[in-house]
């Protein structure tokens, strides 16, 4: 069986990426197709690969500009030969699903989401990426198009599958396709339980306005409680000015310090609402627990008085009357780390295996 993966752009290493590795090591000798491919970006994860990449590789600038050209996307996705291939797996949160598969080929989509931009409150995401005032006026006039490319798009995949149910009824209202949930892998195995705690709560992630990092800050700017922030982004610089002493910006960090960092926080804090949650998983797998936005895929992975808490409002004044009423003795470190072990790499590889045999004519 000849099998293709397919990714969207390898221009950063987050979850849709730990997705791919994973089924990399399914499927180890798959290449992988991709509009763009920035190795520097992606690290080691992918070097030892076969990588096809679109014409939009040749295009300067794109690799940290790939949004300006997203009326090109579809047609360099589409250009794709896949031909000779029995199974195709798209790794995909916008146009890895649009590719052209023969009539024989088995096409299944592990979607992260429905393309956010075109359809969950796209004025948003628009003024978040930063356009121009006049790119902002014409943009809504091309997003019509994505809107109807993305959705017939979703019609070439015979089968989905994708990170939670939240995502699941999403897929249902814009695609009006049946999705199979299965919770993307988490590298549980790198995390151990310590049995010594420090005072300091913990935010991981990349600075964009939807991740809420403000919201936490000014909530522990007002309980002067000790914050690491593990990450980096655009947001970086505004969100420093931000913050007073007790917060501190680590940068980014090798995964050793990370694992520290997760195993010795008091609590691990997810203001946002997502899809899934990685980091929260992976908090977790260190035993500790979380404290969350009531909202998205979280609702899925944590037992409330069991894992952790949630609070109900992106509010600082919600989330702080919830720091006041966490107590670490109130969770058990082995039973969160129990909990946490269903995400792992191996128990997501398996379903992975078990949704393919079961498909006919593979």
């Amino acid at each position: 069986m000849k099998v293709a993966l397919v990714h969207d752009y390898l221009n950063q290493y987050g979850g849709a990426e730990r997705v791919l590795e994973a089924l990399c090591q399914i499927f180890p000798e798959a290449p992988i197709y991709t509009l763009l491919y920035d190795k520097k970006k992606t690290g080691r994860a992918f070097e030892n690969r076969k990588i096809h990449t679109s014409f939009l590789q040749k295009i300067p600038w794109l690799k940290t500009h790939h949004r300006s050209f997203l009326m090109l996307m579809p047609l360099a996705i589409e250009q794709f030969d896949l031909s000779e291939y029995d199974l195709v797996i798209s790794d995909s949160a916008s146009f890895a699903k649009g590719v052209i598969t023969k009539p024989k080929t088995v096409h299944i989509c592990y979607c992260h989401t429905p393309t956010r931009y075109a359809w969950d409150d796209s004025h948003k995401y628009i003024e978040e990426f930063g356009y121009s005032s006049v790119v902002k006026r014409i943009i809504p006039f091309f997003m019509n198009y994505i809107r109807l490319w993305d959705e017939m798009a979703a019609q070439r995949v015979d089968e989905f599958i994708t990170n939670s149910h939240f995502v699941a009824n999403r897929i249902k209202k814009y695609y009006h396709r049946e999705a199979v949930v299965i919770h993307p892998p988490v590298k549980t195995n790198l995390f151990n339980i310590s049995s010594n705690t420090d005072d300091y709560f913990l935010m991981v992630g990349r600075f964009l306005p939807y991740k809420r990092f403000d919201l936490a800050i000014e909530a522990f700017n007002r309980l002067g409680w000790p914050l690491k922030i593990v990450g980096d982004g655009p947001q970086k610089i505004q969100l420093k000015k931000k913050a007073k002493d007790n917060i501190e910006f680590t940068g980014l960090v090798s995964d050793e310090k990370l694992k520290n960092f997760y195993t010795h926080c008091r609590a691990f804090i997810f203001p946002q609402e997502e899809d899934f949650g990685i980091a929260p998983a992976e908090a977790m797998s260190a035993g500790r627990p979380v404290i969350a936005y009531r909202a998205g895929g979280v609702l899925e992975i944590i037992k409330e008085g069991t894992t952790g808490l949630f609070f109900d409002k992106q509010t600082p004044e919600c989330l702080i009357e919830t720091l006041k009423k966490f107590r670490s003795s109130d969770f058990d470190s082995q039973t969160i780390r129990q909990h946490a072990l269903q995400f792992n790499e191996e128990v997501f590889k398996n379903k992975i295996r078990d949704f393919i045999n079961k498909i006919p004519n593979i």
